[in-house]
């Protein structure tokens, strides 16, 4: 996997690899046996058949003496000689039947140094190569102007299938895109071998966030993949890029025959999603677990509450002291006029029934204020309610008289939805749940009005136990890992979405001051966002994306991690071994990662990963988006993939920077579908390839433990934008970090580390004099270093090369 997505306008130096492993045994006498050749003898007769090839093998010899003799015999030696305690090896090229001839002269042979095999792979790599360098030099060419030097980058090019369209994605950065508004003009080819420009064009326009021009960014409908594109600035220069291939088809399916999946046949609320999970713990007790979290939420649950009265000066709001489902739904109230004049106020309680008689002057007319109304309320009606002005009026309205009114909590959930504090559940699944395995986290639901992902939640823990019997891939990731999926992080507000408010984004609990929005009417807008109240790059640090307000929808809440909701996910995070998650959200089909917040003014972003990390968020990120997409070819598109401030907005406080940041996870966050709560028929759909995502998670995380597969890495190197200097990037094999010096060290992990050009741009250009000397090593995110260097200072099998450009 390359960690570059720009133009090939650099010549690649190959990584170099190993000669073959001898296939048969070497032709070897060994020097204890063998014959000394008589100097004096006749040469032996070397004679080659014309269908014979050679190689080159080395011979042994005891002196300058026998090296002689072995002249005289007429073999065809290389230059090379080495001088050995036991005297001289020299490198004979030599036929099957000549080194028989040799062996039988005397002459002890040693290892095959180089085959005919190897000179045909030699061969190959040198006719890729030329093709290589043919392409960068037309690239070079087309492009009309050295790296580096083009006012215009194009950063990537993606052509992707999606449903029935064929689509290229284009994103480009611009020198003047912070203070112009033009957009850029992309032109394609039609595919392999054909002019730029005869595919057709498209504009790709600024993307600005937060004042801060990012890059130009667009996509258009295509009838064929085209193989390059080219946007000419404004000013007249050029970048020129090939296009690649976004979510490929796999012709490998990781479900093996019999693979069972679709279990989900209806919207489940949060009381349904933990009776399944429930569920399946019983039926597979050797697999899996429920676990209580560790605190439980405030509840489906309200006072209940009425405002009376018209203006906001005159009205009078009551909660009730009891939670409505205790006693608080039967409190009532009532303003009655006396009937008439000069009538005092006065307060009548009985049972649960409170009447308020509003005084009255010499006409008979009513004077009392709201104000004086909620002081009489508290001082004798203060054992069923609390009464106060509507949000912070001083109350010198004149209360209407009202009829009696039944106070409520307004809440429509049947019986069976608890109205305590509710505990919250997640099931552990995996052969060996005791934390000696990776573990993978997923959770869903934070924002109650995503119908969809808990149920991507429940299909995936079905998919995993009901498989595990009899598919090997499923079974090995059950026993390899320690997974964790929490259906419903905030089932308070799912309960409230689904019985109530189906638009409720927040939990349900209220933590606006009476002098605000406390009241009846603002019931359907209190709540804390769970996803703004997490500790890192939050509202408190100074972070953009959420709100002090209790009725906006992404309030950040009193304070970081305020709510039980938010303590059970850091709980949660907490697990020391957790290295993967994933953040169920809806919607619109994006998939991001950290960083996900910023500051203004000036978009000072939370710190970006390194580009090895970035790369590794990128590659499976790729591995399961082609998993979503093999359901029904649904591609998440390159523009709504990436960093979340990048692609989406700022969103201070959020868990996956919590779980990047705090706990170094690799975190992502769904987006699925385009509605939170879509007719059933596309809610299907989106389960099962979600679904098949967060499987695909699993095996991402499954493929990091076991990988053992050493990085390897090579330098390219380029013109220059001034003489005597040399562009120089470095290519990996997947993503690794690169560790390098320039002044001739030896590279450890106290060297440069290879940073990023850029927002989605990959690998920094380095600009050096020619000629410099480069030493560096690669290490990937599992820990194997490149070539099994140990980087202390002690190594010394570190990659070296010379930053020099190719002759011709």
């Amino acid at each position: 996997m390359s960690d570059s997505f720009g133009p090939r306008w650099r010549r690649r130096l190959p990584v170099p690899v190993g000669l073959a492993a001898a296939a048969t045994a070497l032709l070897l006498v060994s020097p204890a046996s063998a014959v000394v050749p008589d100097a004096s003898a006749p040469p032996a007769d070397l004679g080659r058949a014309a269908d014979e090839q050679a190689s080159v093998v080395e011979v042994r010899l005891a002196g300058t003496a026998q090296l002689d003799a072995l002249v005289a015999t007429g073999v065809d030696l290389d230059h090379h000689v080495t001088r050995t305690e036991d005297g001289l090896v020299v490198h004979a090229v030599v036929t099957p039947a000549e080194a028989a001839t040799l062996t039988a002269a005397g002459y002890a042979l040693g290892r095959v140094v180089h085959r005919p095999a190897d000179a045909q792979a030699r061969v190959a790599e040198r006719e890729a190569a030329i093709a290589d360098h043919k392409a960068d030099n037309q690239e070079f060419t087309a492009a009309a102007t050295a790296a580096g030097v083009s006012d215009v980058k194009i950063i990537r090019a993606d052509y992707y299938t999606s449903g029935a369209s064929q689509v290229l994605s284009v994103e480009a950065k611009w020198a003047q895109g912070q203070t112009s508004t033009a957009a850029l003009t992309v032109a394609r080819d039609s595919g392999p071998g054909t002019e730029i420009g005869s595919g057709g064009t498209q504009s790709v326009s600024r993307f600005v966030d937060a004042g801060v021009y990012l890059y130009h960014r667009g996509a258009a409908l295509v009838t064929s993949r085209p193989d390059y594109v080219r946007i000419t600035s404004p000013t007249g220069d050029v970048a020129v890029a090939k296009v690649r291939e976004w979510l490929p088809v796999s012709a490998t399916d990781p479900e093996g025959p019999g693979y069972q999946k679709d279990f989900v046949t209806s919207y489940l609320t949060p009381t349904d999603l933990y009776g399944r999970i429930r569920q399946l713990a019983a039926e597979f007790p050797d697999l899996a677990e429920i676990v209580e979290l560790p605190h439980r939420t405030n509840g489906y649950r309200r006072h209940a509450q009425a405002v009376l009265g018209t203006t906001t000066a005159s009205r009078v709001a009551v909660d009730s002291l009891a939670w409505g489902h205790e006693g608080g739904n039967d409190v009532s109230l009532e303003l009655a006029h006396p009937g008439g004049a000069n009538a005092p106020l006065s307060v009548d309680v009985s049972g649960s029934a409170v009447r308020v008689g509003l005084a009255t002057d010499a006409g008979g007319a009513v004077t009392s204020t709201a104000a004086e109304v909620v002081a009489a309320l508290n001082a004798r009606a203060g054992s069923l309610l609390r009464a106060y002005t509507y949000r912070g009026s001083a109350g010198g309205g004149v209360v209407a008289p009202a009829a009696r009114t039944l106070l409520t909590d307004d809440l429509s959930a049947p019986a069976s939805v608890s109205r305590d504090p509710h505990p919250v559940y997640a099931i552990r699944i995996g052969k060996h749940r005791d934390g000696s395995k990776p573990g993978v986290l997923a959770y869903a639901q934070e924002h109650a009005r995503e119908w969809v992902p808990p149920l991507v939640t429940v299909e995936t823990a079905e998919r995993l136990l009901r498989n595990y019997a009899h598919d090997g891939r499923t079974k090995q990731l059950l026993n390899d890992l320690d997974i964790w999926i929490a259906p419903s992080i905030n089932p308070d507000g799912g309960h409230y979405s689904f019985y109530d408010f189906n638009s409720q984004r927040k939990n349900m609990t209220n933590h606006c001051p009476l002098t605000g929005a406390a009241d009846f009417l603002a019931r359907d807008s209190w709540g804390v966002d769970n996803n703004r109240n997490y500790t890192e790059y939050s509202l408190f640090d100074g972070f953009s994306g959420a709100s002090s307000s209790c009725t906006s929808g992404t309030y950040a809440g009193p304070g970081e991690l305020s709510e039980p909701e938010n303590r059970n996910l850091d709980w949660l995070a907490a697990r020391p071994n957790i290295r993967f998650s994933m953040n169920l959200h809806s919607s619109g089909n994006y998939f991001m990662w950290s960083p996900g917040a910023y500051a203004l003014p000036g978009r000072v972003s939370a710190p970006r990963p390194t580009l090895d990390e970035e790369s590794a968020f990128w590659g499976a990120s790729e591995r399961i988006l082609s998993a979503i997409k093999r359901h029904r070819n649904m591609a998440v598109t390159p523009a709504r993939t990436g960093p979340i401030s990048d692609v989406l907005y700022s969103a201070a406080g959020n868990s996956g920077d919590m779980l990047w940041y705090r706990y170094g996870i690799y975190a992502w966050n769904f987006e699925v579908g385009t509605s939170f709560q879509p007719e059933w028929t596309e809610a299907h759909e989106e389960t099962m390839e979600f679904a098949n995502g967060l499987v695909e998670l699993m095996r991402v995380a499954r493929d990091f433990d076991k990988d053992q597969t050493r990085p390897e890495s090579g330098l390219v190197v380029g013109p220059g934008a001034t003489p005597g200097t040399v562009d120089v990037t470095f290519e990996v094999s997947e993503p690794a970090a690169v560790f390098y010096t320039l002044d001739g060290g030896v590279p450890t992990y106290s060297s440069t580390r290879y940073g990023s050009a850029g927002i989605r741009e990959g690998g920094e250009t380095l600009t050096v004099p020619l000629g410099a000397t480069v030493h560096w090593f690669s290490v990937d995110s599992a820990g194997n270093v490149e070539n099994n260097y140990t980087p202390d200072g002690s190594g010394r099998n570190f990659r070296k090369a010379v930053a020099t450009l190719p002759i011709g």
